[in-house]
């Protein structure tokens, strides 16, 4: 009996690995201390 996990379940697990870890560091880089250097480019045009 083959009790080994299927590769794509694998495959699967690592994909969604990547997709929350990118999608953790862009909320850092959004809200977290790096976001002080970032500028509102509607504010630096007055229309």
């Amino acid at each position: 009996m083959d009790t080994s996990p299927s590769p794509a379940l694998s495959v699967a697990i690592a994909v969604l690995t990547v997709l929350l870890g990118l999608t953790g560091f862009g909320v850092y880089l959004a809200f977290g201390p790096p976001s002080k250097g970032l500028t509102d480019p509607f504010d630096d045009h007055d229309d």
